[in-house]
């Protein structure tokens, strides 16, 4: 990517979270975690034009998905971060899923993706009020998984 680009957008970004709060009620204490999805999303455009660099994926994955959890914390409260910490076990979950699938379709990279993204659904599960809800849609997938295996086995 042309550096001028890059540098131009970082500057564009900048300035628009200085003039922000002239127009609106926010100001930088709201809308420091914006400075983190910048970073995140240029990641992103980085892959975009050179699909080689899969890797990319990751910290852009990270950095956005967290900038949008602190942009949320900081505009209606930290106390919200009780219940959304699992979201840190979901950046790289779905980075390492975003790799797969749009890099190299390594093993590895799947199943890290599967465990950290199930745990991170789990905890974000158990930790609201739908708690009851995971552990019904574990049994209905058990189940699912059962019939699904009888109708191909022939009945003799």
């Amino acid at each position: 990517m042309n550096k001028s680009v890059i540098t131009g957008a970082a500057l564009i970004t900048i300035g628009g979270i200085f003039l922000l709060p002239n127009f609106t009620e926010l100001t930088l204490r709201e809308l420091w975690p914006v400075l983190m999805l910048g970073p995140g999303i240029l990641f992103f455009v980085s892959y975009f034009y050179d699909r080689t660099s899969y890797g990319l994926l990751m910290p852009g994955t990270i950095l956005t998905l967290y900038g949008l959890l602190f942009l949320y914390c900081s505009i209606f409260g930290w106390y919200w971060m009780r219940d959304l910490w699992p979201i840190y076990l979901l950046g790289p979950g779905i980075g390492f899923f975003l790799m797969y699938y749009l890099g190299k379709k390594e093993t590895g990279l799947l199943v890290t993706g599967a465990i950290l993204t199930s745990l991170g659904v789990i905890f974000l599960c158990s930790v609201s009020d739908y708690g009851y809800l995971w552990p019904l849609a574990i049994i209905i997938a058990g189940v699912l998984l059962i019939f699904k295996n009888r109708k191909k086995t022939p009945v003799a």
